[in-house]
């Protein structure tokens, strides 16, 4: 937002460019307001969901196969596949959704940053 204010009052004429920060700032708020006042990732009546605004469903009879890569866990069915970044989880909701897969009668297939070397 500093360089929208920046391009609009530090110039005689702004570009159209100016304006686009204003754009960009504007967005980022919005997905910073609506992450914080609803959860990253949901399970509910088996069904797992990951909100926002390209978010993603998957039932969880459905999940074949369950890939941890890079402290990413990787869900896949015949049809879809289903990312969940576990870095932005709180740890107690971790261990809950760790609790929640390994429940699931699954192949696992873990690979570390290492293992690819």
């Amino acid at each position: 937002m500093i360089w929208f204010f920046v391009g609009v009052f530090g110039k005689e004429e702004p570009n159209w460019t100016d304006y686009g920060w204003i754009f960009i700032s504007l967005m980022y708020l919005g997905l910073y307001f609506y992450q914080k006042n609803y959860k990253y990732l949901t399970i509910e009546n088996g069904i797992i969901n990951v909100n926002g605004p390209f978010g993603k469903k998957l039932n969880l009879t459905e999940i074949k196969r369950i890939k941890k890569f890079a402290g990413d866990y990787i869900l896949k069915t015949d049809k879809n596949e289903l990312t969940i970044n576990t870095q932005i989880i709180d740890p107690k909701s971790l261990t809950e959704l760790n609790t929640e897969l390994e429940k699931l009668n699954v192949e696992w297939n873990l690979k570390t940053f290492y293992n690819n070397i």
